[in-house]
């Protein structure tokens, strides 16, 4: 709508400063909420537990259970959100997730751990709000991979920071509210440099269609159109985000079982090698101009990464490479075919096919089920209690999840050659 669009679209003070200004707001607003959602796993929560079920285990749970129904609300909600509406909803999101964490220090356990289901019902609407600042550009796989850098750095710095704070003698049960006060003043810095951000210009709608909300009718038959190509994809994603995600909240019990303990800077350290080296390969997608092309690169892109988490696999099977070295090989594989999906594959799906829509949506109904397949996954960790025992199960996850994501690269990448709206002829990028 014009009003809501008009008054941001004059505050930037030059042009040529908008991709840096949009890809440092965005890093830094998502980069932020990690504060809000992930310091509480560096913990460890052994002295407490319900019914026999590790406390830790019933944390990681009701959180994600809490950010996953967010992600179904998010189907709808990010698909219609107004952008003028954006900023404030990301503030009284993440605020309403402070403030239950300031009770989760409040409300003796086990009863605290519902605090973490209403800690992740806000936060799993962030991303999305986010991302509709930066797609429908010609930088969008710039700038989306700068989003994404922020998950991947954040999770390994937010556990530190958690992790430093245990270190100085701050309860448990207190860390994640204060690692979350601890960026409320960054946070609201860019979220006011998010409503500055400008939308896209007249050549990025040429070169990769308009992007608008959508209703309900508008949603359902967006998915009806290529249902069995977004099956499969949504399919691939929950694979993926179910080991990314056992491996990001269980980080301390993997490095545990690697031989490596006592170490908080290693989770960070380790996540920045994988970040920069993902985001550089999937960023360069930008200088692909055809859509179509870009959208095959990222799928085989994708499978390049499943495969070197085999490799990964391989190596430390066989007593080939350290824990350290594991660890960024298995990070670089796994953030190749989700970074692509966020930066790259529904992006140029709705550039190439010009049909009404935006990523959000698309990605909202692959993060649902992704985070509904991990809640499942937690239930069954349940039953391994021993840093050993669940250094196995990380590492036959991680083999099942290649054995299921490549054989699904198969009919994706031939549903979508042969799909009449994807074959025939589409702008290329325009340059002003």
């Amino acid at each position: 709508m014009p009003e809501e669009t008009a008054p941001v679209t004059s505050r930037l003070p030059a042009p040529r400063f908008s991709a840096a200004w949009c890809v440092i707001a965005a890093f830094g607003a998502y980069f932020c909420m990690y504060a809000f959602r992930k310091p509480f796993t560096a913990g460890a929560y052994a002295d407490a537990s319900w019914h026999g079920v590790a406390f830790k285990t019933l944390l990681v749970a009701a959180q994600v259970l809490g950010y996953t129904v967010s992600k179904f609300l998010g189907i709808k909600y990010i698909a219609e959100i107004r952008p003028g509406r954006r900023v404030f909803a990301l503030l009284v999101l993440i605020g309403f997730a402070e403030i239950s964490l300031f009770f989760f220090g409040i409300v003796p356990a086990p009863y605290n751990l519902i605090c973490l289901f209403f800690n992740g019902l806000p936060l799993g609407m962030v991303f999305g709000l986010v991302l509709g600042f930066l797609e429908g550009r010609r930088q969008t796989e710039a700038l989306t991979a700068g989003l994404c850098a922020s998950f991947i750095i954040a999770d390994g710095v937010t556990k530190s920071v958690g992790a430093g704070l245990l270190a100085a003698g701050v309860p448990e049960v207190w860390m994640p509210f204060l690692a979350g006060l601890l960026f409320v003043a960054p946070l609201l810095l860019f979220a006011w440099m998010l409503s500055r951000v400008p939308p896209p210009n007249a050549a990025d709608v040429v070169a990769r269609s308009e992007r608008a909300p959508l209703n309900s009718a508008e949603r359902w038959r967006l998915f009806r159109r290529y249902a069995l190509g977004l099956i499969l994809i949504i399919i691939l994603y929950l694979a993926i985000t179910v080991l990314r995600s056992v491996r990001a909240d269980f980080a301390p019990e993997i490095w545990s079982g690697l031989g490596t303990t006592g170490q908080p800077n290693v989770y960070a350290v380790s996540e920045i090698l994988v970040a920069v080296t993902v985001l550089s390969l999937c960023a360069l997608a930008v200088f692909i101009r055809d859509n179509r092309t870009a959208f095959f690169t990222a799928l085989g892109l994708s499978g390049l990464g499943l495969l070197v988490v085999a490799l990964a696999l391989t190596l430390l099977q066989n007593g080939m490479i350290n824990a350290f070295t594991f660890m960024v090989l298995h990070g670089l594989g796994l953030y190749l075919p989700y970074v692509a999906i966020h930066t790259t594959i529904y992006e140029r799906l709705i550039a190439m096919t010009r049909d009404r829509g935006n990523i959000g949506y698309l990605m909202y109904l692959a993060d649902a089920f992704g985070y509904l397949g991990y809640v499942a996954v937690m239930i069954a960790r349940n039953f391994l209690s021993s840093q050993e025992k669940f250094l196995e199960f990380f590492l036959w996850l991680s083999w099942v999840i290649v054995a299921v994501g490549l054989p699904i690269l198969v009919p994706v990448f031939w549903y979508f050659a042969t799909h009449p709206a994807t074959r025939r002829a589409t702008p290329v990028s325009v340059h002003s």
